[in-house]
């Protein structure tokens, strides 16, 4: 693995045999960073947007697990 510094980037060269699936997540996450980074979000906001959107999927879905 190479990692460089070019000009307002970071190249980083990995071997063509690197697992994809671990690779795309650990892109996943320094994406999610990236934009986590510009959020102006508080904490409380973040709690309720979790609170929300479990509570949105388990209304979705609680039948594939409730019979």
């Amino acid at each position: 693995m190479q990692i460089e510094r070019k000009d307002n980037e970071i190249l980083i060269r990995i071997p063509t045999g690197t697992d994809l699936v671990g690779l795309q997540r650990i892109l996943d996450y320094i994406k999610f960073r990236e934009i986590a980074s510009k959020s102006k979000a508080t904490q409380e906001q973040i709690d309720q947007l979790a609170i929300e959107s479990k509570k949105d999927w388990w209304s979705k879905n609680k039948s594939r697990f409730v019979k």
